[in-house]
């Protein structure tokens, strides 16, 4: 069954709403780039969440559960500017 991406896309937008205050305080933000067909949500981490040692932390741990928790169809969150983490 194919996905709503728009439905997705308003939910995941209201995720990263809550927690862009917290990304602010340290000068980072986020954005969405695309929702994938297979239900990745892929952004793009800003500021200085680009090169903070915890971004892994904060994508996995913050936005990723916030996202499952508001859309629970997405698999999973991805940043396009993070290295893949083996």
């Amino acid at each position: 069954m194919p996905i709503n991406k728009e439905e997705i896309e308003k939910k995941v937008l209201g995720a990263l709403e809550q927690l862009r205050p917290f990304l602010h305080a340290d000068n980072g933000d986020m954005e969405l780039v695309e929702i994938q067909d297979d239900a990745t949500v892929v952004v793009r981490l800003l500021g200085s969440c680009s090169d903070c040692s915890m971004s892994m932390m904060t994508l996995k741990a913050g936005l990723e559960e916030s996202v499952k928790k508001a859309a629970p169809e997405v698999k999973a969150v991805v940043a396009i500017n993070l290295p893949e983490v083996v």
